[in-house]
This record gives structure tokens, sequence and C-alpha cells, in this order.
């Protein structure tokens, strides 16, 4: 029993430690960052910071594992999607919200479950309708 807990607490002190370097690397990006356009590059740099803070409180709460992994990987893909492209935003879903389903029936639920599984990783924290 007391090596469970040891193991959990070491899995929870590795994770809140991935969690804290993620948010500390988040900030360092942020600070150096140079927009492709100078006149946009302070824009950028708050845009940055605004949308780190908002979600890692969002998900300040969050306990399972699973779920604090998502987030992890969530965030580990818009920093290297953003640094790639150089462009902070996150990169737009290309599919039509209701498509050409009906308000109800199979066609509605096959549509909303395609979209579900088509959204990509760096855009699971946002809502359906952002």
């Amino acid at each position: 029993m007391l090596t469970k807990k040891r193991t959990a607490d070491q899995m929870t002190s590795a994770t809140r430690n991935q969690v804290l370097s993620l948010y500390m690397r988040v900030f360092r990006i942020a600070r150096g960052w140079q927009s492709t356009l100078p006149q946009e590059t302070e824009s950028e740099r708050q845009y940055i910071v605004q949308e780190a803070q908002t979600l890692f409180r969002q998900n300040q709460q969050l306990t399972d594992h699973t779920s604090i992994k998502k987030c992890i990987d969530e965030c580990e893909a818009r920093i290297g999607i953003g640094l790639h492209y150089r462009n902070p935003y996150p990169r737009p879903l290309y599919l039509p919200v209701m498509g050409l389903a009906t308000q109800r029936g199979r066609k509605l639920k096959a549509q909303q479950r395609m979209r579900k599984q088509a959204k990509p990783v760096y855009l699971q924290s946002h809502d359906e309708d952002n």
C-alpha cells in the first residue's frame, strides 16, 4: 500500500514538473517571439501569454492522468506548430459545422462524430463555436 502511494506521489511530482516546465517554456517563447510583421509582434506576445494563462488556469484542477496527458500533448503540439509556422494562433479546422445533416437523426450524429474525430490535438481546448 505504501509503495503504491509513493509511486502515485512520484508520478504526480513528475507530472507537476513537466507542466511547470511547459508553462515556463511558453513564457520564454513569448518573451523572445518575433513576428513576421514587426507591428504585430507585441500583440502576438500578449496573445501567447494570455492564452497560456487562460488554458493553464482552466485545467488547473485536473487530477486524471489521462486528461493531464492530453493537455500536455496539446500544449506541445501548439508550441511545435506555432514555432514551425511562426504563427501563435491555432490553425482552423476546415469542416462545415453541420454539413448536409438534418437537425435530427443518424446523419446529424454521424456528422458530430466525424467532427469530434477530425479535431486535431492542438484544438482540443477550443469549443465547437470557436
